[in-house]
């Protein structure tokens, strides 16, 4: 493992400006790329040993498809890796990765895990040794899968909707320290090559129970708020299309999005998980959660007495384990 890090952005110079002092003098280098531009790609990786590569979109742009980040992006720093005689390529793709995903509410399924499993691909005919790593929704801070929740635009004021009520997904979220603890472990591990690594937490839980848990830790409970959780109504499916067709630079909210938002973690069959990995006191969400979503409290800066406000308790939660049945 080399003793610089050399991190490719596509950002403008001065937003990574402060990350700089993040390591000692001279270690921490920022290389501007373009996808598309291979020499800019060969500059961050031709003195490297290891390759981890992070790019990726929840949804398209008007200058990038799903496909030409997730594929196209992906086979290039894989056929470049190879080229330039990196010793280790590490790509992170997305649980549930699959070539024909199940139907949700978009006819073909979600194209986001569509396009990952493609890339996937394109990755093993570049550089068959590339340990691919499918994480499921990360949790930690300033993520987008807590946040994605308690944000005041994903509700329609006090009523939360979700496909089936969320009665009918289950999710097992990871902690993103994990998710980091894994990706270091695999650059050395004598198993990762060639493998699929699923990144996933310890405990499962069925959607509809989380996030009704979330607004219980933020003081909006049915009792205090008048939160209501229930089925996706007319007006939230309005402004999903109204935001999948005219916001889709910054788009929260996209079909896509929302597909994906509701699709059944499952474990990939044969693969390793961060337990193989030697990452073993994975982070349940119920130890981090209340600290994430405490800015988005109702009574924020009201002094409480010890007590007052009934406790949010924890959400009903499944084994984690790879042969776990679900709780129904």
């Amino acid at each position: 493992m080399g003793s610089q890090v050399i991190v490719a952005h596509r950002c403008d110079p001065y937003d990574v400006r402060d990350a700089k002092v993040s390591g000692d003098l001279g270690q921490i280098l920022y290389n501007q790329i373009d996808l598309r531009d291979e020499d800019s790609i060969r500059r961050s990786i031709k003195y490297s040993n290891v390759v981890i590569n992070l790019i990726g979109r929840d949804f398209a742009t008007k200058r990038f498809s799903l496909e030409q980040v997730h594929v196209e992006g992906a086979r290039r720093i894989a056929r470049l890796s190879k080229e330039a005689g990196v010793e280790r390529l590490i790509h992170l793709s997305a649980l549930n990765a699959t070539e024909k995903p199940k139907r949700i509410i978009l006819p073909k399924g979600s194209e986001f895990l569509a396009s990952k499993w493609r890339g996937e691909q394109a990755v093993r005919e570049e550089f068959p040794e590339a340990v691919i790593i499918r994480p499921s929704d990360i949790f930690g801070a300033e993520d987008r899968f807590v946040n994605y929740y308690v944000r005041g635009g994903r509700r329609v004021f006090k009523y939360m909707p979700l496909w089936k009520s969320g009665e009918a997904t289950w999710k097992q979220p990871v902690h993103s320290s994990d998710v980091a603890a894994g990706i270091i472990n695999a650059i050395t591990s004598p198993i990762a090559p060639g493998r699929i690594i699923d990144a996933v937490g310890p405990k499962r839980y069925q959607l509809s129970e989380l996030v009704d848990w979330m607004f219980r830790l933020m003081r909006r409970s049915p009792e205090m708020w008048g939160y209501i959780r229930g089925p996706l109504d007319p007006f939230t499916i309005l402004k999903i299309a109204c935001s999948s067709a005219f916001a889709f630079k910054f788009s929260k909210s996209d079909w896509q999005r929302v597909e994906r938002e509701y699709v059944t973690d499952e474990r990939t069959p044969g693969a390793l998980d961060l337990e193989d990995l030697g990452i073993t006191n994975l982070k349940p969400m119920e130890d981090y959660v209340p600290w994430l979503v405490k800015g988005s409290r109702a009574y924020n800066y009201y002094t409480d007495d010890l007590g007052e406000f009934p406790d949010a308790g924890i959400p009903p939660s499944s084994s984690g384990a790879r042969n776990a049945e679900l709780l129904v």
